[in-house]
């Protein structure tokens, strides 16, 4: 099933070309009262949130895919966790080119860790990037989104694909720079999240999947998820170590070779095998 979030706050599904408002499906979600939960409701609820989509489905109202504004397919995350230099040829650059590591020691994944990005940075494809520091070179990284669906703490590796809900296509834009890696990721609108939701049952095999990023028509990057360095399940036995995982905590895998600089009135164009594509306009903030 593919689930997207579109125009102001409308609940979807994808089939055809087509979005099927099924919002109504939203009430299968238990009411929430203050403190609000960690996690993402829509997501910790996702069963019962399906089988109200499957018999709303016949009956919804239809729009033309290009006439929506799709928005984050997860509107709570409590948490953004994400990959540095997962993919080896990345690895490469990034040591390679100054202006990527700005005299930054780039470490492997192994001894770097993982980071954080502020989820205020979230948004979907139809809200597009605004970039900020324009002086300085900003950056587009084209990533699998792993969205976890259960709580997970400490979870090994065998189990960890258990614990996922579904995928999406990530954009981790950067400012390059010598400050923290969190602080230059995680400004507004530097984490896209779209098209949709894509179930783990639509996408059993997520080890073996194409990935790419085109900047106004030319291929910046291109590689295969097969070639990460730390696989899907062993990023959330990594993550699960140091925090516990909640329903709709968004897991960035890391991204390919190829990563360049993007400027205001550039289209980026996101795809990854067996999910989708997604177009990005970038502006000045």
């Amino acid at each position: 099933m593919k689930i997207c979030r579109f125009d102001d706050d409308r609940l979807g599904l994808v089939r055809d070309g087509e979005v099927l408002d099924v919002s109504e499906a939203l009430d299968a979600l238990p009411a929430t009262r203050y403190p609000l939960p960690r996690h993402d409701p829509l997501i910790a609820n996702l069963a019962a949130v399906r089988a109200r989509i499957e018999a709303l489905a016949s009956r919804a109202r239809r729009r033309p895919l290009a006439e929506v504004k799709l928005l984050s397919p997860i509107a709570n995350p409590g948490k953004i966790i994400a990959a540095p230099v997962n993919y080896a040829k990345h690895l490469e650059e990034a040591r390679t080119d100054p202006a990527i590591h700005h005299q930054n020691q780039i470490a492997e994944i192994q001894r770097v860790g993982l980071f954080l990005k502020a989820t205020s940075a979230l948004v979907g494809p139809g809200e597009g990037v605004a970039l900020r520091k324009l002086d300085r070179r900003n950056d587009h990284e084209v990533e699998l989104a792993v969205v976890i669906g259960r709580r997970a703490d400490r979870v090994p590796r065998e189990r960890a694909m258990a614990c996922i809900a579904g995928y999406a296509i990530g954009l981790d834009m950067t400012i390059r720079g010598p400050e923290e890696r969190s602080l230059r990721k995680s400004v507004d609108s530097y984490a896209v999240l779209g098209p949709w939701l894509v179930t783990a049952d639509e996408l059993p095999d997520p080890t073996k999947l194409a990935i790419s990023l085109a900047v106004k028509g030319e291929t910046r990057q291109q590689a295969n998820t097969r070639d990460l360095i730390l696989g899907i399940p062993e990023l959330i036995e990594f993550a699960s170590e140091f925090y516990t995982l909640e329903p709709g905590d968004v897991l960035l895998t890391g991204t390919p070779e190829g990563v360049g600089p993007v400027l205001p009135g550039d289209v980026l164009v996101a795809a990854i095998e067996g999910i989708g594509e997604m177009r990005v306009a970038v502006r000045a903030a």
